[in-house]
């Protein structure tokens, strides 16, 4: 069995199995009926209404995925700890750290930001590269070093600060720092130093991270949930603001009862490529 897996999608909601735990969960993008009825009763974890409604004191469980163990548990907003789409991009990052790391003769230094429980910034670290992991939440903080304490990576090349994005990108830029690489996936929404609006925020952003990495960066990889940032759209950003050939398609997950289920997009330099697992494409 699949560690990540999506059993069905419809009527508004997802059945998804996150190693042992199967997990019942809203999901906007799922407007046809449900294909797999009998399936739903066995979810272990329901969230309905805000709140989980079956298994709110589910113990911590771990899974093993593209070369990280990440730990999962019931978590507020419906979370888990990690957004199974993401995880086909993991193989790609690392792949894109080796390969800066060959061109430079050093490690790459990499930019992760609204970086969350820190699967990608520990992709890149898998691959080499010294990460600087910035989210605002320190809870969330707390649990990207527990997963890599369980990824073997405790000791890593990861800095982990609790800082709101733009606060902490305009005072790199105004130290002189440089990166090779940039991670980012912004919210729809956030509170940082003042409220998060992705339609307003996000173009200032890209440009004083394009000012970090300079003409030439290594990769590039922006990833968005919110509806209206397609592919494309997160593609011409990359392109527009970094000055870069850059290509993006929506996350497009196939369930095993054969119904598709559109989860955000992204956009990215040449590397990192997602990887297409079984009943998965991006």
């Amino acid at each position: 069995m699949p560690d990540l897996e999506l059993l069905d999608a419809g009527d508004g909601r997802r059945l998804e199995q996150f190693g042992d735990v199967l997990i019942d969960r809203p999901a906007p993008g799922a407007n046809a009926p449900r294909r797999d009825l009998p399936a739903w009763s066995r979810a272990q974890l329901i969230f309905r209404r805000g709140r989980w409604t079956r298994g709110s004191e589910h113990a911590p469980w771990q899974l093993r995925i593209a070369g990280l163990s990440l730990e999962c548990r019931p978590a507020s907003g419906g979370q888990v700890g990690l957004f199974p789409e993401h995880s086909t991009l993991w193989p790609g990052l690392t792949q894109a750290s080796r390969t800066a790391r060959d061109r430079l003769g050093r490690p790459p230094e990499v930019l992760s930001l609204f970086a969350y429980t820190g699967g990608a910034s520990l992709s890149c670290a898998l691959g080499g590269a010294n990460v600087t992991h910035v989210d605002a939440s320190r809870p969330a903080l707390a649990w990207g070093r527990r997963n890599a304490e369980l990824s073997g990576l405790a000791n890593g090349p990861v800095r982990w600060l609790p800082d709101d994005a733009r606060t902490f990108v305009r005072r790199e830029r105004r130290r002189g720092r440089r990166y090779d690489g940039i991670v980012l996936d912004p919210p729809t929404y956030g509170h940082g130093t003042g409220a998060w609006r992705i339609d307003e925020d996000l173009p200032a952003l890209l440009d004083d991270l394009a000012a970090l990495v300079g003409p030439s960066p290594h990769f590039v990889l922006l990833t968005a949930h919110t509806p209206g940032y397609g592919g494309e759209r997160l593609a011409s950003l990359v392109r527009v603001h970094f000055n870069i050939p850059a290509d993006g398609r929506d996350f497009v997950i196939g369930a095993r009862s054969g119904a598709m289920l559109r989860l955000g997009a992204w956009a990215a330099s040449s590397p990192p490529r997602p990887r297409t697992p079984a009943r998965m494409r991006a």
